[in-house]
Parts: structure tokens; sequence; C-alpha cells
């Protein structure tokens, strides 16, 4: 069985068809999706969608790039949603609710350095909210330009180390399962960094690419249990229906990359993958 661990699901592009997507993911041997937000009135969404099927569960959160609604009383608001009442389940948190995302750094299209800073005061006020709430972060991050390596990650490692000792110094559960670098685009230094400090690393469409010969380079030297594999959908669309919308029946061509770079099947990327993120965001089995 696979897991997509992050598909926009709740973007526009799926009206017309969102119960058909669903339906080929179910026959994709899809088990579990994550939906993420960008900001509060998505978070509202996807947990509204999420509370619409079983195999649907929801992330809540503000992006990086949507930040304009940002203000003093939104973690208020966020915590609200977590903690709605009355309580809907004997945990007094929304079981379809499974992380705080997707939030983190976006140095690509915030340019202006007093944004970027504000960037990472929001980051590090939900990064203390998940730990409050108990729930692994879903963490976006692009740099600048087209490097691997620049300030937007020298600035996310930091902030996200930082706080994942913070965990482990007093004993956090949260500590051994922090979160996931979405879409990771990152070298292989970073993801061994995240990965000390116990992040998962995510694998999108990308890996599928001809040209992506040293993300897969990368991918070889990552440990199988350190991996989540995601379709971004509709974004990032996989090898073979690049220039198609992507959806999360898809996510198996990602498994069967994987499975090649380490050469394994693609049963074997699904079950390790998919144990990954049951880990992770608690869903079960």
């Amino acid at each position: 069985m696979l897991t997509d661990t992050h598909c926009h699901l709740d973007f526009n592009k799926f009206d017309d068809d969102r119960d058909a997507v669903l339906q080929r993911a179910l026959e994709a041997g899809v088990e579990r999706i994550l939906i993420p937000a960008l900001e509060l009135e998505s978070s509202k969404a996807v947990i509204r969608l999420a509370n619409s099927h079983p195999i649907l569960f929801a992330a809540v959160g503000f992006h990086p790039t949507d930040l304009d609604g940002w203000n003093e009383n939104s973690i208020e608001h966020l915590r609200e949603l977590i903690h709605p009442h009355p309580h809907p389940s004997p945990s007094g948190r929304g079981d379809k609710i499974a992380a705080i995302g997707e939030i983190g750094l976006d140095y690509y299209w915030v340019k202006e350095p007093e944004k970027q800073a504000r960037q990472r005061q929001v980051l590090k006020e939900q990064l203390q909210l998940a730990r409050e709430v108990g729930l692994p972060v879903v963490i976006h991050m692009r740099e600048a330009g087209d490097a691997w390596f620049g300030q937007a990650s020298v600035d996310l490692l930091e902030i996200l180390t930082e706080w994942q000792s913070g965990l482990a110094a007093e004993g956090h559960p949260l500590a051994e399962k922090p979160g996931v670098l979405h879409s990771f685009n990152g070298n292989l230094e970073i993801a061994q960094k995240a990965i000390e400090h116990h992040f998962y690393i995510g694998v999108t469409g990308p890996v599928t690419y001809k040209n992506a010969e040293e993300k897969r380079q990368i991918i070889r030297q990552l440990p199988l249990e350190r991996l989540l594999i995601e379709t971004d959908a509709p974004f990032l669309t996989p090898v073979p229906h690049r220039g198609k919308r992507n959806e999360p029946a898809f996510v198996a061509h990602i498994a069967d990359t994987i499975a090649k770079i380490h050469m394994t099947t693609r049963e074997q990327v699904a079950e390790i993958t998919t144990a990954n993120a049951n880990r992770l965001f608690g869903w079960g089995g």
C-alpha cells in the first residue's frame, strides 16, 4: 500500500473530478493522503475535505508565501482548529489533523529582507505550536535562485535543528519524529543534517525526470527508512505523465523510481515509506 504525504487535493484544479481522482488513488493502492494548508481559510478547507473521506488527512498552518493574513491572533486560530470545542475525540484533537504545515521559508518568491525575517519569525511561532500540540511539521524551503545550498537552507537548518534539539533536551516525544522536508531539493549535506535531527526527506516527481541524475544520486545515499513519497499534486507530475495535472495515483511512479535507485521493488519501497508515514503522522497502518 502506498501513501501520498503531500497533495493539494483542495485546489480548484480537482473540483471537476475529485471523487474520480480519489477512486484512481484507491485503485493504485494509495491508503493515506495528507492535504497541507496554506493559510487560515485553507486550513479550514482541508479539514472539511479530510473529514469527507477515510483516507484523507489534513495539515494546518501558514505557508511562507501566504502570510498576508497572518496577525497576532493567527496562532490562536490554528490552535482552535486543532483543539475544537466540543472535542471531537477522546484525545481532544481532531483525529484528521495529522501535522502543522505547510510551513517554512521561501526566498525565491519573497526577496525583501524584512519579509524574509517575518517568514523566520512566523516559522518559529508555528514550530512552537507544533511542540505544544504534539504534531509533526511539513516544511517548505525554496532558495532565492537555482542553487541547492543558499541562505534559505542555512536559516532553515539553524531554526529546525535548534527547535529539534530543544525538544530532545526536554524529552519531548516529537524530538524523534519532528517532521518532513517536503519535496526535498537540497544537497546531500542538508539531507544528512536533517536526518541527524530525525527529519524525514520528502521525494516528489522530479526524481523521475531525465535531467535529475544528481537528485537520484542523493536519494541513493539516503536510507529508505528516512524517505517519504509525495506527489505535491497538482504540481510536479512524474514521468510518464509529465505535462499533465498531477494526482495521488501517480505516487506509484515515484515509488518505482526509488525502487530502481535502491535496487529493490516497488512493494518494498511502498511498505517502508508507508510505515515511515504511519510513524511520523500517527494515523495508523
